[in-house]
């Protein structure tokens, strides 16, 4: 056990991250940051909830993606740039590391849409170095709500980045198309499911009477150019050099 972060990333969790593109985390974030994330989300979803027009992949009361909190909520960053993500990073992809994405996605009740299978690399749209997903709910999570599915590189026959498929009813990409579905992530709040930006992932319909929350944190091991190289492609906030905080 790491004794700063209180948390064991164990040579065979390291091993299946990279044979098969993910492993799973329970219960390792603090309680003070789960409760903060939790309120900064529900702000954020009441906030958008007023928003005219709608973002293109939000559909009212069904699902929720709201990009970039970190930038708007500088709290966010004492669990974005926490202990705990940094044991991940450096277990991961390396040393070096850059915030490259956040996001909450939030499932209504009772009407949370499902979302096709995809890699995360898939909506970069150029050849880049695979980056880091932190899959973070933010209540228990299960089949019944929702919870996300990965697909193991030995089941999904491949590492590398697909074509995708845009899907103009569900405003997503789809990049399986196979019969495999996948490992369902249940756990409690607080835990992480960490998995490579080519993993291939899905998330189920939730179909309870709570909304399902989760924060989606993404790390790259370099900044990410936009396609023409002349820009980061997303946020590119340096997080750790050479294994240090900066």
């Amino acid at each position: 056990m790491n004794v700063a972060t209180g948390i064991t990333i164990t040579e065979e969790q390291k091993k299946q991250y990279r044979d098969e593109g993910f492993f799973i985390l329970e219960r390792v974030v603090p309680e003070d940051q789960l409760a903060l994330v939790r309120a900064e989300c529900d702000g954020f979803v009441e906030r958008q909830i007023q928003q005219t027009p709608p973002d293109q992949f939000d559909r009212k009361n069904e699902r929720y993606f709201i990009a970039e909190c970190y930038k708007q909520r500088n709290q966010l960053g004492e669990f974005v740039f926490g202990d705990v993500m940094a044991e991940i990073c450096k277990a991961t992809i390396g040393p070096d590391a850059y915030l490259f994405y956040d996001q909450f996605v939030v499932k209504g009740a009772e009407v949370g849409m499902k979302f096709g299978w995809h890699q995360d690399s898939g909506y970069v749209g150029h050849p880049h170095r695979p980056y880091l997903t932190c899959w973070c709910p933010l209540d228990d999570v299960c089949v019944a709500n929702g919870t996300v599915y990965v697909l193991p590189y030995s089941r999904a026959g491949t590492r590398e980045v697909q074509p995708h498929v845009y899907n103009e009813e569900t405003k997503d990409k789809i990049g399986y198309h196979g019969a495999d579905p996948g490992d369902p992530v249940i756990v409690p709040a607080g835990s992480i499911a960490v998995f490579s930006s080519t993993t291939f992932h899905r998330s189920g319909a939730n179909t309870t009477s709570k909304r399902r929350r989760v924060y989606v944190v993404q790390y790259s091991p370099e900044v990410i150019l936009n396609k023409e190289g002349t820009a980061p492609s997303s946020q590119a906030v340096p997080f750790l050099k050479d294994g240090k905080k900066q």
